[in-house]
Order: C-alpha cells, then sequence, then structure tokens
C-alpha cells in the first residue's frame, strides 16, 4: 500500500493525511524505533507548512506512537506493536458495547450498514484499500452513533480510528475480501436480531487485530 496521497485540501485534513503517512512508515519500519522526527524536515518532504505537521505529531503522541522529550523534540517510541494490540482490546469492548446498546435500542441503521459492506466488496474488486478502510470505519461509525452513549463515542473516537485501521491494513496484510465477508457476517447477525452473537461478532472482529496468543473466549490461537 502507497502512503496517503498528500491533497491542496483543508489543513486539518491535511494534518490528518500526513499523520495517517507517519503511520505506515512508522508501522512498516521505514521510520525506526527512537528515530526523531523533525518537524522542519517532515514539512519540506510534504511539501507543507509546520502547521499541519505539528498538528500530526500531536495526534501520533496521543496513539502512544510517539513521545516529546522537553528541549529535545519529538521521537518514535519503541513498543509501537504493544500499542496496537492494546487498542484492538479497548475496541473490542467498546464495539460490543456499542452493538449491544444499539440493538436494544432498536436504532442500529440497517440501510446504511448495507450500504457500507457493499462499498467494501466494490473496494475489494478494486483492489483500492483506502475504500474500504473508509468504508469499514463508517460501519462501525454508524454503530457508535446508534449507541446513543456519548461518552462510549468519545472514547471511540479517542483511538483514533482511521489511522489504526490504516496500520492495520499494512501490517496485518489484510485481505480485502476477509474485511467484506467479516462486516456482512456482522450485518447479518444485527439483521437477524440475534444479540449475543452480534456482539459476539462485535468483539471478537476486533480482538482478532489484537494479535494477542488467545482469542477472546481464552482459546490459543494456532502459532
Amino acid at each position: 500500500m502507497t502512503s496517503p496521497a498528500l491533497l491542496p485540501v483543508s489543513r486539518l485534513t491535511l494534518a490528518h493525511q500526513i499523520r495517517d503517512s507517519l503511520v505506515v512508515r512508522i508501522v512498516s519500519g521505514e521510520i525506526a524505533p527512537g528515530e526523531r522526527l523533525v518537524e522542519t524536515r517532515l514539512a519540506a518532504s510534504y511539501g507543507t507548512s509546520q502547521g499541519p505537521v505539528r498538528e500530526a505529531l500531536r495526534e501520533l503522541e496521543a496513539m502512544r506512537m510517539v513521545e516529546t522529550r522537553p528541549r529535545r523534540g519529538t521521537f518514535v517510541r519503541h513498543f509501537v506493536q504493544q500499542t496496537l494490540r492494546e487498542s484492538y482490546v479497548v475496541r473490542a469492548a467498546l464495539e460490543e458495547t456499542a452493538t449491544r446498546l444499539a440493538m436494544l435500542h432498536g436504532t442500529v441503521p440497517v440501510q446504511a450498514l448495507r450500504a457500507e459492506v457493499k462499498a467494501m466488496r466494490a473496494a475489494a474488486r478494486a483492489a483500492d484499500d483506502n475504500a474500504a478502510a473508509r468504508a469499514s470505519v463508517a460501519f462501525h461509525r454508524h454503530i457508535i452513533d446508534a449507541a446513543g452513549n456519548e461518552l462510549l463515542k468519545l472514547s471511540w473516537e479517542a483511538l483514533q480510528i482511521e489511522a489504526r485501521t490504516t496500520v492495520t491494513m499494512v501490517a496485518a496484510e489484510v485481505k480485502l475480501t476477509d474485511i467484506a465477508r467479516d462486516h456482512a457476517a456482522l450485518l447479518k447477525s444485527i439483521e437477524q436480531g440475534d444479540l449475543e452473537t452480534a456482539c459476539r461478532h462485535a468483539r471478537d472482529h476486533q480482538w482478532h487485530y489484537a494479535d494477542l496468543p488467545h482469542d477472546a473466549h481464552g482459546h490459543t490461537r494456532p502459532s
């Protein structure tokens, strides 16, 4: 996968694009743990001012992928993979709860979820990683919104879902057809009104990417 294109758009969007590009470079090993990230150099390499770069670095720090050391600068943190694993365990719990709340409230936007699954299948046919990632994030955001719990939503948004989805697709070499299939399975259980199966799908879908030696049920993963 190539780094996200940097387009002449708003400063906020540009900062997000730089953030996602840096995420890919860090996870792929192009930028090594402990390496210093210099704002002026990054701004020059991305052809922009330091403002969007500074905002991107702040978001990476919130994701615990970089750390700022007083009077020394910003550096790539060690143990980035551990941070990713931890984020997916937290996301699994949030999305399981959101799925339960939305189904109990009867607020799941089924038509919107169907549209996102359709978009994922189209992205898989076109081998479009970015489109698949956008549809995946949108699918889960629909459920988070439908849960009607603002604290849960804020916690989910704080995980920087878009950037972490990009990370996962690079680090785990996820097949786009698998993304569409997994979301279709979750949607099917929701449509059937099977609360426990839907909640299990929502949790296991995220826990899978935690890359732990065991699954959410305590079973040892195949080596």
